[in-house]
């Protein structure tokens, strides 16, 4: 049985779980760039992206993407062109 004590520690980290946590300049880039997307489930691949890539190129690009009504799959398309202007990108 959970005492109150229990449930207030759960809400405690609820709470928490709801405030960003973003340190970094390229955190918060690659964050913005899931959302202009509309990708969250690949947004530790847009901060890695960020962080090791030229920031105003990438949000560029996903900027432009975003505003096109047609693209059914925005990250997969974002990712096309990405590696089309950047072939090498995705390499160490």
């Amino acid at each position: 049985m959970k005492t109150s004590e229990d449930k207030n520690y759960l809400e405690t980290l609820k709470e928490r779980a709801k405030t960003s946590r973003v340190y970094k300049k390229y955190q918060l880039i690659g964050l913005l760039i899931a959302q202009l997307l509309n990708d969250d489930k690949h947004k530790s691949l847009y901060i890695k992206l960020a962080k090791k890539h030229d920031n105003d190129d990438l949000m560029r690009i996903a900027k432009d993407i975003s505003e096109r009504k047609n693209i059914e799959n925005k990250g997969a398309y974002f990712m096309k062109v990405l590696i089309k202007t950047h072939p090498n990108i995705l390499k160490k």
